[in-house]
């Protein structure tokens, strides 16, 4: 997929009809809009062209920031062969032939960058394929992707390239762009100054989608001046930027977690709604939701649970869109609990604990013997049995023998914990009596 301002083809012919989004692409880079953070002089890649050398990179960023642009741009300014594919449309000979211009055009004296557009989609060997080049300098690789390269690009690569993080457009860049369409159009827009601002909005931080969106605008016959009811009514608003299995998907239920677990209602219910717009499945967010009852809140409230499951089965009875407002009730009865890990983390201790007693036995005090033979090796001898103990509780070991009794569950002085406190500290006076 070309990126904002990518060059027209070179065979086009000058009479026909350019894009806007070509028209206005920059000549150099520093007529690069909303990326002064990579670009700028304390920058990475203002120190690496200031140094002179270009190492290889991966440009991570949404859709329309000018990755493409930028590729082309520091094969300009560094003087290497810009060569460009995709990975959605190339394959394995495609990619034999790429590498093998490239070693040619180095025999004659004449560097390559090649510039891979949504590198993510390549295969782990086709990834690999690309190591021996750039460790032998027949290429500059610079790839471009949309998803985290944590997640979707392999480790030798990564090791062997410097990531860039490309930033979404605010609203003062999409104005500058605005500002000069409008000079390349020769006209304003017609639109009043809340339906301008509007229009920024429908654009989604995509400087590609604001040029395709001025370029309707400029095209329309009107009088006077649209009003954002009016610009609406023209223009189908852009659905948000989200996809279900990649980067969005996680940053966004990392925000709806972390604004639970922070007791702040209003950001969840924002990020909540953001991912139900995106087309998120309800029911993964009743999981996620139910986890986090568990996790986050766990018995400082045992109703949160509760809440969290019986919104999960009115939304299977009722479905979307009227069973959202039951896991939405549940974002806000979660955010509003007093939170406690205790149980999680005492959980995680008895793990510990299981993996490095191994097969220990329980004591014999505790165990069944359903047979005479078990009675004899004294299995069961000495049970004391609670109810009958005073206060019922006999205070007898229930760990294995030899091993030194732990503390796993230390509860919070939160919500029901308070209480929860309480007993424990009850148990361990009567616990540390009976041993006297």
């Amino acid at each position: 997929m070309p990126d904002l301002f990518d060059h027209a083809a070179p065979d086009a012919p000058e009479t026909a009809p350019r894009p806007l989004a070509d028209r206005l692409r920059p000549r150099q880079l520093e007529d690069v809009i909303g990326q002064s953070q990579a670009l700028g002089p304390e920058g990475p890649l203002g120190a690496m062209l200031a140094s002179g050398m270009l190492a290889s990179l991966i440009l991570w960023g949404p859709p329309g920031v000018g990755k493409t642009t930028i590729a082309r741009l520091l094969a300009d300014r560094t003087d290497l062969e810009f060569v460009q594919i995709s990975a959605i449309f190339t394959g394995v000979p495609d990619l034999r032939k790429v590498f093998e211009q490239a070693k040619l055009r180095r025999q004659n004296g004449r560097g390559t960058l090649l510039f891979v557009d949504e590198i993510h989609r390549f295969n782990k060997s086709q990834q690999d394929s690309f190591l021996p080049h750039m460790e032998d300098g027949t290429i500059t690789l610079v790839g471009a992707t949309t998803e985290n390269p944590s997640f979707e690009l392999n480790a030798a690569l990564l090791s062997r390239a410097q990531v860039i993080v490309l930033e979404r457009f605010m609203l003062a860049d999409l104005e500058l762009l605005a500002q000069r369409a409008e000079q390349a159009l020769g006209c304003a827009l017609p639109l009043t100054g809340p339906a301008r601002e509007a229009l920024l909005e429908m654009a989604d931080g995509d400087g590609r989608a604001l040029l395709n969106l001025i370029e309707q605008v400029a095209g329309w016959r009107v009088e006077g001046k649209l009003d954002p009811e009016a610009l609406g009514a023209r223009l189908m608003r852009r659905a948000a930027q989200y996809d279900k299995t990649g980067d969005a998907h996680y940053n966004l239920i990392s925000a709806l977690h972390k604004s639970v677990r922070g007791s702040d209602p209003d950001a969840a219910l924002y990020w909540f709604a953001r991912m139900i717009a995106g087309g998120e499945d309800p029911r993964y967010l009743a999981r996620r939701l139910t986890r986090m009852a568990v996790e986050d809140i766990g018995l400082a409230d045992p109703q949160a649970q509760s809440v969290c499951l019986e919104a999960w089965q009115a939304y299977e009875r009722l479905g979307s869109p009227e069973g959202d407002l039951a896991l939405a009730q549940a974002v806000t009865y979660l955010a509003l609990a007093p939170k406690s890990n205790a149980g999680y983390v005492a959980w995680k201790a008895a793990q510990r604990m299981a993996k490095e007693t191994g097969s220990k036995p329980p004591p014999k005090h505790i165990l069944n013997a359903p047979t005479k033979l078990m009675k004899e090796q004294g299995y069961g001898a000495d049970y004391a049995y609670d109810h009958d103990a005073e206060d019922g509780f006999s205070g007898q070991n229930y760990f294995p023998d030899g091993v030194k009794r732990p503390v796993l569950y230390q509860p919070l002085e939160r919500g029901f914990e308070r209480e929860l406190a309480k007993r424990v500290a009850y148990f361990a006076k009567l616990r540390a009596r009976r041993a006297e």
